[in-house]
């Protein structure tokens, strides 16, 4: 048995990847991109520690480092230097599972087949949760309605609406072409499988689309621009979003008023999430807009 560089590890993790596609579909390629970014980014902080400590700094085209350096001292700095740096806590944590992909259960066959004896990657203990869904202040939704409503039709407007007001996240929006739009009875439906869930709740979204906003929709080229997420990104935090996903807002605030309105069902057809996963991250059950009542009239 070897030890060999993470450098010629991620190479067969992506050769890996993707004969695991063709035979069960995952890992999809976003995992595969954020294994890349994890391990880039702790190729860079290794860096910088190699650099503090006087030691030579290693470019990204040579090999480096062997695998044998992965031990917990060395990652639970990797984590602390993180959160010095502002790096919330699941965040950092989310770095590093990044990271973790590149030890995965599923890969190791196909390193043992290069000879190579990986070492565990270091356990973390409990995993801090996301925070639960709070409703955004009325006045903070009343100017997100505002500036949507003068928006002109363009491709700023048509990913807004996507997320807004059809819940829909970044990949899928940018996998979204004319046939993902059918007529049926008169009324036109979105119609797609959410990629994040397709393994795991497999929910396919079918919902109908007002004709108002089908008249800009069926207009549009269906060219896509990566940039235009940035851009709105920047746009939502305008507005005192100040998470790293702005734009990732707008569907939170329509599968929230789904909820409120039509009740958790409706709430996961248009998203494709389940019940649990939408009462924790995308609804405010704490809020409810109901009104003034007293059980006792309803019955």
């Amino acid at each position: 048995m070897t030890t060999p560089t993470m450098t010629r590890m991620l190479k067969v993790y992506i050769d890996a990847a993707r004969i695991e596609q063709l035979k069960c579909g995952k890992p999809g390629p976003g995992t595969i991109r954020n294994t890349k970014c994890g391990f880039n980014s702790f190729r860079r902080w290794l860096n910088e520690r190699r650099d503090r400590l006087g030691y030579e700094h290693i470019g990204f085209d040579e090999e480096f480092p062997l695998v044998s350096i992965i031990k917990p001292k060395l990652i639970h700095q990797y984590l602390a230097d993180m959160l010095k740096k502002g790096v919330k806590p699941v965040t950092a944590v989310a770095y590093l599972n990044q990271l973790r992909q590149l030890f995965a259960r599923w890969v190791q066959p196909y390193y043992l087949d290069h000879g190579w004896k990986i070492p565990p990657f270091p356990s973390l203990g409990g995993r801090p949760s996301a925070p639960r869904y709070n409703r955004p202040p009325q006045e903070q939704l009343q100017q997100i309605k505002n500036w949507y409503r003068t928006m002109p039709t363009d491709e700023l407007w048509f990913i807004t609406t996507m997320m807004l007001e059809f819940a829909m996240r970044n990949s899928d929006i940018m996998r979204l072409k004319r046939e993902n739009f059918i007529e049926k009875e008169g009324r036109v439906y979105l119609n797609y499988t959410p990629h994040k869930t397709e393994h795991s709740s497999g929910r396919m979204v079918k919902w109908p689309i007002h004709p108002d906003i089908w008249e800009k929709i069926k207009s549009f080229s269906f060219e896509y621009n990566e940039d235009t997420f940035a851009a709105l990104n920047k746009i939502m935090r305008g507005f005192g979003f100040t998470g790293c996903k702005g734009a990732y807002e707008l569907r939170k605030i329509c599968i929230d008023h789904v909820y409120q309105r039509f009740g958790a069902e409706m709430a996961t057809s248009i998203s494709g999430d389940d019940i649990r996963t939408i009462m924790k991250y995308y609804a405010d059950p704490a809020q409810p807009n109901i009104g003034d009542m007293r059980v006792t009239d309803l019955f």
